[in-house]
């Protein structure tokens, strides 16, 4: 499916999300917060829109994705970036390989995520960032009925007309409506040994961005609950 949707993805994005996309992967970004020296694995990466800017700051950059497709996309685009073809459930790397870990708008398209969120840990380094941006619930009653009217129907129409696969976004939309929220999600993270984990709401919550830290022993208990931040 996504290697069908590949060549005009990051248009499509950008067109569905009415512009939006640039700015909360701007967000997520600056809260990895990486420096050149350090390592960054950038996972569901696509065509490796998200992983340009660490690119260009001289930041060593993984993107690592499933869909061949897409990594052959942004390989093309990008000769210039490490593309890595890899299921999130089994990552191929090392233990405590990555400063920082980062998954924006593809966790909830893993049929583990909580497998995912551990193998995440694994490859992070101790005292290494975690950092997830994902569509999730927003916290206005009346906007959130407005937001799931648009995806069921405003958005199958808009990727009809500027998608090869509508059906793809179709079931985008679906899996959105369905993922769990902010708080849910967190606790996820907690339980997969995260620890300091924490979330801001971007557009009202219709997108979250998570942040966490891998505890220092690589042992420690998980800190228990989650705050908004």
């Amino acid at each position: 499916m996504f290697d069908d949707v590949a060549p005009k993805y990051d248009v499509v994005n950008d067109v569905l999300s009415m512009g939006q996309t640039r700015r909360w992967r701007r967000i997520v970004v600056e809260a990895v917060g990486a420096v050149p020296g350090q390592r960054v694995l950038d996972l569901a990466a696509g065509t490796g829109t998200s992983s340009e800017p660490y690119a260009d700051a001289g930041v060593d950059v993984v993107a690592c994705d499933f869909s061949l497709g897409m990594l052959k996309v942004g390989k093309r685009r990008r000769p210039d970036i490490d593309f890595v073809a890899g299921d999130a459930t089994a990552l191929p790397f090392a233990d405590n390989s990555f400063d920082a870990t980062t998954i924006s708008f593809g966790l909830r398209n893993v049929n583990e995520p909580r497998k995912a969120l551990a193998e995440m840990l694994r490859v992070t380094k101790p005292g290494g960032k975690l950092v997830i941006a994902e569509f999730s619930s927003p916290v206005v009653p009346l906007w959130r009925t407005m937001y799931t009217e648009y995806l069921m129907r405003a958005l199958p129409p808009i990727a009809r007309k500027v998608s090869s696969n509508p059906d793809a976004y179709v079931y985008l939309a679906e899996s959105i409506r369905a993922w769990p929220d902010q708080d849910a999600l967190s606790g996820w993270i907690t339980d997969s040994g995260w620890q300091d984990v924490a979330y801001r709401n971007l557009s009202g919550g219709i997108v979250a961005v998570h942040r966490a830290v891998k505890p220092a022993d690589a042992s420690g208990a998980a800190a228990s609950g989650a705050q908004q931040a």
